[in-house]
């Protein structure tokens, strides 16, 4: 078996299975997590269906940790026009600070090192070999380097993407509410869109993208909801008749949709960080770990080779997989957050049945 030192940079879905991927395979990973488990992340907490048989595959049941089943999809527009149908393969809601920790149990006990509450300075490839160095001062030799750090990060700086400024900010919140166990729905306002679902227990995730515009002229993130998100009436009432339960909102600025690269440097990317998933592309969580599978598969079938030839064997697989899918879902993202073209959207998917099934099928990957 391959004992090739590999230092993983991130600890969400993606950073967490290529860990237990590579390391059931024999390789010695290392995962490099600037936060302790368990946590909260900005996301949607929307898992379709397409994982189950790889989760199976490698003996993780994600019903242990009581998910809810969603099986419809409901999108309004900004006015409260509404269209509902039903989501064939379906999805489980579950909270990234119940999933990312059953998956950190699940790889420190197949034994990858955790380095947690550390961030990297920086990692250097020279002569064959990566130089980690941690915050701490501390170096990690390794044969591979997988960058897992999800939407932006101070190790992108010599990435193009990171120079140009982002339109848009996430806010999620946690809420007790009265909403279907069984529906995903997306609300468009001005400028974005907000989802609703339920998760583990009875708790359901709002979490919502705008246009950061909003916010600057507003100023605060409450009058951004009030004056902005409010106008939609499925968000005015979720939002004035629901119980918080979070201290405060979890944020992130600087969201990009933009392509980026999937490896620089010899560093290989993985989940948002080889290329942001709009949430309109099915759901970037299934994305995540279907991009941690390509990349392990490729390395455990290619370690060997030469290392320009396995990165070339991993673009072409990510592209094959993921680039229509992408594609798709950043021209469907043009048909929200607007008032206008909200109203048009939603009227053309309630007139035109075989629109809706086709926007979900473009969007929502097979079961792999």
């Amino acid at each position: 078996m391959p004992r090739e030192k590999t230092v993983v940079i991130g600890g969400g879905l993606a950073g967490l299975v290529i860990s237990i991927l590579l390391s059931r395979a024999g390789f010695d990973v290392s995962l490099v997590e600037k936060k302790l488990y368990p946590f909260h992340r900005v996301c949607g907490e929307y898992i379709s269906r397409e994982v189950y048989p790889f989760f199976k595959s490698i003996g993780i049941d994600l019903q242990e940790l009581s998910p809810a089943q969603i099986s419809r999809l409901a999108i309004s527009s900004v006015s409260g026009k509404l269209f509902s149908c039903n989501l064939d393969l379906g999805g489980l809601g579950i909270s990234r600070y119940v999933l990312d920790d059953f998956l950190y149990r699940k790889a420190r006990a197949l034994g990858v090192n955790f380095e947690l509450g550390h961030k990297v300075n920086n990692t250097d490839f020279r002569d064959g070999l990566f130089n980690t160095v941690l915050s701490d001062g501390r170096e990690i030799e390794s044969d591979f380097v997988i960058g897992a750090y999800g939407k932006r990060s101070n190790l992108d700086r010599s990435r193009s993407f990171f120079y140009r400024r982002s339109p848009y900010l996430g806010v999620k919140y946690h809420i007790r509410t009265d909403f279907p166990d069984d529906l995903i729905q997306l609300d468009n306002f001005e400028g974005g869109y907000c989802g609703t679902v339920k998760i583990e227990g009875d708790r359901y995730n709002l979490c919502y993208l705008s246009a950061n515009k909003h916010l600057s002229r507003l100023g605060s993130i409450q009058a951004l909801e009030r004056e902005v998100l409010f106008r939609n009436p499925f968000l005015k009432a979720i939002f004035t008749k629901s119980e918080f339960l979070l201290d405060k909102p979890e944020v992130i600025n600087e969201i990009s949709f933009e392509k980026k690269s999937l490896i620089e440097g010899h560093v290989l990317y993985c989940g948002d960080a080889a290329g942001m998933i709009s949430p309109l592309c099915g759901n970037g969580m299934a994305m995540a770990v279907h991009s941690a599978k390509i990349l392990s598969d490729t390395l455990v079938e290619s370690y060997r080779l030469r290392r320009e030839v396995l990165e070339a064997q991993y673009i072409k697989r990510w592209r094959d997989q993921f680039s229509k899918r992408l594609y798709t879902g950043r021209i469907a993202q043009r048909f929200f957050g607007a008032g206008f073209v909200s109203e048009l959207t939603v009227s053309g998917l309630k007139n035109i049945g075989a629109l809706s099934n086709l926007i979900i099928r473009e969007t929502h990957g097979t079961p792999f």
